[in-house]
């Protein structure tokens, strides 16, 4: 952190520099008003003890000069004539605090506390708001969803109104997505969006998940604290993989969304919550009901409106719009080049695996190819895709047959990519296998498989 001390006083700066010598505090020291600007202008500056008299003028209209220069600098007017009008006249021109001389230098201390936990606070919040910008910004919906605006036109009206929302299709084409888009362009794009995936979470703990735990509920509870329902409260709970909830826990959940409260997992006393329940799930629903895996109240209660998101294979003129979003999200501002060659082989494909597969596909592209991406190389295509019955698809070994003369075999790419993000980090297991997104000992078994030392 670096303290500037702008004050005429020398012994007072001098004592200030050897007190904070022992921390972790750059302290500069100004004389005046224009070498304390002068400061601020060309360094960066944490915080500013500012005298009110100063050769060259007042204090307190230093103030915004130094706020212009930077913003987030807090400053703390010192004076050694105290009054109710110096004090307004600084906190009004930008100050964060003041004192009156003399004061103890554990006064003095305290104040800087109290400034640097505010500057703690406000990168918090300003780290909030990039991330919520960044989410707007980056679930932006492309293309028709193959049946021209019928299923763009049911996302508006989603956006318009709090009721319940299932969002249904196959993994990887995008239920996410349209959740998140859903949320930040309607009514509640300024509250929280929290979405939990309840195939991921262990059945013994679903319920703690989301309506949060009382100390002494459970072995390990040692305090309070909130569920996810809470967590939302005023914003948007998306619920993926709704299909995989317990039928215990479906029967609370319906009670929530039929009287708006929630109880804590060893509690006594209802919570009231409002909360907007967008679920999600790649399972036939209705199907299920008839099995008798999932509620049937439950289902009419979250599918006030239904969207069903058809798989890629269906919708092919929604791939070039879909690869130029995807290479703009991850391509780090390159000018990669996607021909048109390659985008007929794309929209070609079936697509088993959806935009999921897609997003891989391009961005493998990308770090193999570089500029001129050739991300037809990387597919595996499939003898029938996604059979009408269901039945999984075959794996040919490469997009078309037959092969073409001098085109190389997945294992050779995989190899080669493998050995490159090898030698770009020397070797380091951790750094390549994250780079890769797998974990190390796959990564070691696929060294050993490709002979790479």
């Amino acid at each position: 952190m670096t303290l500037l001390v702008i004050d005429d006083d020398q012994v007072f700066c001098l004592s200030l520099a050897d007190f904070f010598s022992t921390q972790e505090i750059e302290v500069l020291i100004a004389p005046s008003a224009k070498t304390g600007l002068e400061f601020c202008r060309t360094r960066h500056i944490d915080l500013v003890l500012l005298d009110e008299n100063l050769p060259d003028g007042e204090g307190h209209r230093l103030c915004p000069a130094i706020l212009n220069a930077n913003e987030e600098t807090k400053i703390i007017f010192i004076t050694a004539f105290p009054s109710f009008d110096h004090a307004a006249k600084a906190l009004k021109a930008g100050a964060h605090d003041y004192l009156s001389k003399p004061f103890e230098l554990e006064e003095l201390q305290l104040a800087i506390t109290r400034s640097l936990r505010t500057m703690e606070l406000e990168k918090a919040r300003s780290l909030e708001a990039y991330r919520a910008t960044k989410d707007r910004d980056q679930h932006v919906l492309t293309g028709d969803f193959g049946d021209g605006e019928k299923t763009r036109n049911l996302i508006r009206l989603a956006a318009e109104t709090n009721s319940p929302l299932l969002i249904s299709g196959e993994t990887g084409t995008g239920k996410g997505v349209v959740a998140r888009a859903i949320h930040f362009s309607g009514l509640r794009k300024e509250a929280p969006f929290i979405p939990t995936n309840c195939a991921a979470i262990p059945e013994n703990l679903i319920e703690a998940e989301l309506f949060g735990a009382e100390r002494g509920a459970f072995t390990g509870a040692v305090a309070s604290r909130k569920g996810i329902f809470e967590l939302a409260d005023g914003g948007t709970l998306f619920l993926d993989e709704i299909g995989a909830m317990p039928l215990n826990l479906q029967a609370k959940l319906l009670s929530v969304l039929d009287d708006q409260r929630i109880k804590r997992l060893g509690g006594s006393t209802f919570i009231p919550v409002n909360v907007r329940i967008v679920a999600a799930t790649n399972a036939n629903l209705p199907e299920m009901i008839r099995r008798r895996e999932f509620r049937e109240d439950l289902y009419y209660r979250i599918s006030v409106l239904n969207i069903h998101l058809p798989p890629l294979r269906q919708r092919p003129g929604d791939i070039p719009a879909l690869c130029r979003q995807l290479l703009n999200q991850f391509g780090e501002g390159r000018q990669a080049v996607l021909p048109e060659a390659e985008l007929d082989a794309l929209s070609r494909y079936p697509w088993p695996g959806n935009i999921r597969e897609l997003r891989n596909v391009l961005e493998r592209s990308l770090l193999l190819h570089r500029q001129f991406l050739r991300p037809s190389e990387l597919l595996q295509a499939t003898d029938d895709a996604m059979s009408p019955s269901g039945g999984a698809p075959s794996l040919a070994p490469v997009v078309a047959s037959p092969q073409p003369a001098g085109l190389p075999s997945l294992e050779a790419v995989n190899r080669e990519h493998i050995a490159r993000v090898l030698a770009q980090y020397e070797g380091n297991w951790t750094r390549a296998a994250r780079v890769l997104g797998i974990s190390i000992s796959t990564l070691k078994r696929k060294a050993r498989e490709y002979h790479l030392s």
